[in-house]
């Protein structure tokens, strides 16, 4: 992990104030999904020659991708979250072609672009298994997006 990923993605800082709706943080796509912000920002904000609207939207697309993935699982509704995983790949891919535009252009070199590639292809495969697993909970409808009726029911059934 980053040396100022380790500072805010530890245990202790991911665990504390736990409830249903902060779940997102304890799912490697999302770590990884941050740790890839981090990586990117540091970069695009080294690129003297890119212009300022450029190195934003760079910096927008990969920001998008954590977000999304917090936002769609925050959501009750698996539909919702699958639809909110495939725009995160949505901007996973609108950042690769980005990073790669600023590569040949030679505005980015190689060998960055070369470790950007190896976490970018981990983060966008995990991110697709993440969708076929949801699918499949659909298909077997294994879904509970009813969770305050749920916990009531467990709650005062008992």
């Amino acid at each position: 992990m980053h040396c100022c990923m380790k500072k805010y993605m530890d245990e202790e800082f991911l665990n504390r104030n736990r409830n249903i709706n902060r779940g997102f943080r304890k799912l490697e796509v999302w770590k990884e999904a941050i740790e890839l912000y981090v990586f990117v920002k540091n970069k695009i904000r080294t690129l003297d020659s890119v212009p300022f609207k450029i190195k934003a939207q760079v910096e927008d697309s990969i920001f998008s991708v954590h977000s999304n993935i917090a936002e769609g699982y925050s959501r009750r509704s698996l539909k919702e979250y699958i639809q909110f995983v495939n725009i995160a790949l949505s901007s996973l891919a609108e950042n690769y072609s980005q990073i790669l535009a600023l590569v040949t252009s030679e505005d980015i070199d190689r060998q960055w672009f070369d470790e950007y590639d190896k976490k970018h292809y981990s983060l966008e495969n995990k991110s697709i298994q993440l969708n076929k697993t949801m699918i499949a909970n659909i298909d077997r409808n294994e879904w509970k997006n009813d969770y305050v009726l749920r916990e009531l029911i467990e709650k005062y059934d008992s």
